[in-house]
Order: C-alpha cells, then structure tokens, then sequence
C-alpha cells in the first residue's frame, strides 16, 4: 500500500555496508545503516549495490544510501496498513495439499 497524499518528506544520504553471501552456509543480503535508524514509512535507496554474488561468494562492500524520511501522516498510514498486509504472511503453508480452490479429485 502505498502513503495517502499530503504526506511530507525528507531526504538524508548516509554511508552503508552492503553484505551478500550465496554459500553453503549462508544465502542473505544485508543493508547496515551507519549512524541512523529508519523508521515506519521510511524508504532506503543504496546506491550502486551489486545484486548478485556467484555460488561460493561472499560480498561485503561500503556505499552510498539514501533514506527518505517519512512525514507523520505517512508514518502513520504505514503503522495502520502494517497490520493487514502483515497477515498476508498467514497465508503461507507447508502442506502438501492445496488449501484454497478446488484441487484434484481423489478416487474413493
């Protein structure tokens, strides 16, 4: 969901460390922020970050980000939306069979 109109915002550049790693051990990527927090409704931009590392590689570098700072309706929209698209996340399941819609017909 997206910040309703008249939402203000600010923009701040910052050094970050990037860290990606495709291992055995490990498949992540990381942004760490240096010196500021983001909060609800922020955005974060990094600047020049690779996308992908090869099987076996691990990654860390410094650039640049940019974070733009939410304005207090939009830090609040983004609090009240939360909680819904959150439950989207309910929805996952590791079974076998198909929860929703009709599946395949089974022979009795």
């Amino acid at each position: 969901m997206s910040a309703p109109h008249g939402a203000s915002a600010r923009q701040l550049d910052v050094p970050c460390t990037v860290d990606i790693a495709q291992t055995v051990e490990s498949l992540h990527a990381h942004v760490e922020l240096h010196g500021v927090q983001v909060g609800p409704g922020d955005a974060v931009l990094v600047h020049d970050a690779p996308t992908q590392v090869a099987y076996g590689e691990h990654l860390v570098c410094r650039r640049q980000a940019t974070i733009t700072r939410a304005g207090p309706l939009a830090r609040l929209w983004t609090r009240l939306t939360s909680r819904f698209e959150l439950s989207l996340l309910y929805e996952v399941s590791f079974s076998p069979e198909r929860l929703s819609g009709p599946g395949p017909r089974r022979p009795r």
